[in-house]
C-alpha cells in the first residue's frame, strides 16, 4: 500500500518479495545507510524528494500528534507585544492556534489558514501579504507577496517546509513558495524553523532557509530506532542551531538550545549507533516499482538496483 506520504508500507513490501517483514526493516535501514531510500513511519520512499508536493489535505493527517507537541513549544519562544512573521503550513498553523493567547501580538503571514486561526483573537493584530492564492496549501505567494514583505521588521520568523538538513538547511519543492519564505526570511532577525522528526534528513528541491540563517529548530522527539533523524539533529546542533525537542523529559530543549523563556534544561542530541549492512536487492526493487505506480517506476527501480550493485 502507498501511504500519502508516498511511502510503501514494510508489509506490502514483504509481501511483495516474499519475506518477512523482520527481513524487510533489516534491508530497508540498511538500503537508508547507503542513501538508496528514505525510511518514513512503517514504510519507505525513494530518496530525494525532488518532485510533486503533498496537497494539504495529506499533510494535515501526518504525524499530527508530533506537530501539536511542537507547536506547543515554539509558543514559547512568542513574548507580549512581540511583532512576528508565521508562514504557510500544517505545522505553523498549529502554532497560530496557540498565539491566539498572546496579548499585544502583530502577526504578518501569507498563510489564510494562520490568518483564520487568528482571526477572532481579541488582542492579536494580523497583517496579511498581497499576492495570488495557491491553493493547495492556502498561501499566497508570487511578486505580490514579495513586494508586501519589502521594508518589513519584525523579531522573528517561524517557517515550516518538506525538509530539513544540516547541509542545506530548509527547503520545499515548490518554487513559489520557497521565493516567498525567504522574503520572510530577510524580515526577521531571528529565524525559527518548525520541523517533526520525519522532515530531518530530507532535502527537496528549493532552498528557502540556508543552515547558517536557521536561529532555533522546535522539533519532536524521533523514535529510538531512527539514526538518520538523530544524526541530522546532531549535524545541525554542531552548526550552531539552537534545538528544542518537545516530548523531551520536561519540555527541555536539546542540544546548542538553550531552552524557551520557561527556563527549559539542556540535553544533548545521543549520536546513532552502527547500522547493518547487506540489504536486499529485491526490497529496493520492490519499493521502486510500488512507490511510483504510473510514474516510471520501473525505470526507477532499475537505477536503484544499478546504484546497489555499484
Amino acid at each position: 500500500m502507498v501511504r500519502a506520504n508516498g511511502a510503501v508500507s514494510l508489509r506490502e513490501l514483504a509481501r511483495v518479495v516474499q519475506t518477512s517483514e523482520v527481513t524487510v526493516r533489516r534491508d530497508v535501514r540498511a538500503l537508508e545507510a547507503e542513501g538508496l531510500l528514505d525510511r518514513r513511519h512503517g514504510g519507505a520512499v525513494l530518496p530525494g524528494g525532488f518532485t510533486r508536493e503533498s496537497g494539504f489535505p495529506q499533510k494535515s493527517h501526518l504525524a499530527t500528534a508530533e506537530k501539536t507537541a511542537i507547536a506547543d513549544l515554539a509558543a514559547n519562544f512568542v513574548e507580549e507585544g512581540e511583532a512576528i512573521v508565521v508562514g504557510a503550513g500544517t505545522t505553523t498553523q498549529e502554532l497560530a492556534r496557540r498565539l491566539a493567547r498572546v496579548p499585544g501580538l502583530t502577526v504578518v503571514t501569507n498563510s489564510l489558514l494562520v490568518a483564520q486561526a487568528l482571526a477572532h483573537a481579541n488582542r492579536v493584530e494580523v497583517v496579511m501579504t498581497g499576492g495570488t492564492l495557491r491553493g493547495s496549501n492556502y498561501a499566497l505567494v508570487g511578486s505580490g507577496a514579495e513586494q508586501s514583505l519589502q521594508g518589513l521588521r519584525v523579531s522573528r520568523a517561524f517557517l515550516s517546509g518538506s525538509g530539513l538538513t544540516a547541509e542545506r538547511g530548509l527547503s520545499t519543492s515548490n518554487m513559489l513558495s520557497a521565493s516567498v519564505d525567504r522574503a520572510l526570511v530577510q524580515a526577521a532577525a531571528e529565524v525559527v524553523v518548525l520541523a517533526d522528526h520525519t522532515k530531518l534528513g530530507t532535502d527537496t528541491m528549493f532552498q528557502t532557509v540556508p543552515t547558517d540563517l536557521i536561529t532555533r529548530l522546535v522539533t519532536d522527539e524521533p523514535p529510538a530506532h531512527d539514526d538518520r533523524a538523530a544524526t541530522e539533529l546532531q549535524a545541525l546542533a554542531d552548526q550552531g542551531v539552537q534545538i528544542a525537542v518537545a516530548g523531551a523529559p520536561g519540555g527541555n530543549a536539546g542540544a546548542g538550545g538553550d531552552g524557551p523563556p520557561s527556563g527549559r534544561r539542556r540535553r544533548d542530541v545521543p549520536l546513532p549507533g552502527p547500522r547493518r549492512q547487506a540489504p536486499g536487492l529485491r526490497t529496493a526493487v520492490a519499493l521502486g516499482a510500488a512507490s511510483d505506480q504510473g510514474q516510471g517506476g520501473a525505470e526507477r527501480a532499475a537505477r536503484v538496483a544499478d546504484l546497489r550493485r555499484r
